[in-house]
Parts: structure tokens; sequence; C-alpha cells
């Protein structure tokens, strides 16, 4: 019987989750260094009750300890989401598509902005991680239904604000 405790499912638990379960705290947080440091809080929460949890309930526990730091923050401090910025070899674009871009983004992330923090997550999880529905329901202990419902919320407010999508 696998335990959580011994060092190599701990360990095994960690890299399969920890990157998804921070990109999942950053949509919600827009801050890296805050959600790297939610996720270490979490995997260490888990290791100090690594006796209580088994390894079937560990992601999920995981989710849940992650998600309740999260809140815990925004009850602190109300913060709006950035992205970071990629950085692009432009050298070959024009000024003119450079600036459609730059427009294009700012639109977007202004639209995403907007959103409800429910709708932003499922969005971005979905079209930036490629979460299946299922997947989002589970980290967010909701229906698919209610996934579903979010998903259809979101894109028809960002096409009522960007043309193009």
């Amino acid at each position: 019987m696998d335990n959580v405790c011994e060092e190599e499912v701990f360990s095994s638990l960690f890299k399969t989750n920890s990157k998804t379960v921070f990109n999942y705290i950053y949509y919600k947080f827009g801050n890296e260094e805050k959600a790297y440091d939610v996720v270490q809080e979490a995997f260490v929460k888990l290791w100090e009750n690594c006796a209580k949890v088994s390894p079937e309930k560990a992601k999920s526990y995981v989710y849940t300890v992650a998600n309740n730091l999260y809140l815990n923050v925004i009850k602190a401090e109300k913060v709006r989401l950035k992205y970071a910025k990629k950085s692009n070899d432009t050298s070959y674009e024009s000024p003119e598509f450079l600036l459609e871009e730059k427009e294009y983004k700012e639109k977007l992330d202004k639209a995403l902005n907007s959103l409800p923090e429910n709708q932003r997550t499922t969005f971005l999880l979905n079209r930036i991680d490629g979460k299946k529905y299922a997947e989002i329901a589970e980290m967010e202990g909701v229906s698919v239904k209610a996934i579903e419902k979010r998903m259809h919320l979101a894109l028809k407010a960002l096409r009522e604000q960007i043309e193009g999508i």
C-alpha cells in the first residue's frame, strides 16, 4: 500500500501535479511569486498531513489547500490579473503589425480581466493548459455542467468585447 509519507510517492505527486496547481493558482492570482508560494505551502501541508491523506486523495487535497490559501490572500488584498510578458523575437514584424498585435493583446487582457474570476480561470485552464472540462470541474469542485456554463458565458462575454474570437 503506497503511502504519501514515502518520499518517492510524495516526490511523484509533486512532479505530476505542481505545474498544474501552479497554473491554476497563477490564473487566479496573476502573480507568479504568490502562486509559487501557495503551491509550496500546499505541498508542505500535504507532507505535514501525509499520514492522513491517501495517495488517491492527494491531488484533490493539494488543490483544495492551494485554493483556500489563495482565498485567504485575496481576502487580505484584491489582486488584478497580469500576464507574464512572453519575449518574442519581433525583428521581422512590421511596426503596423506590432502595434495591432499590442492593441489586440491589450483588448484581450482587458476582456479577460473583466470576466468573473471563475469564468476567467475556466477559460484559461481550458484554452491555455488544454484541460478538459471534467478536469477543471474536479479542480474547482463543481459539476461539468457548471464548467460548460462558465465557458459559454466567458466566450459570449469575450466575443462581445473583441472581434475575431
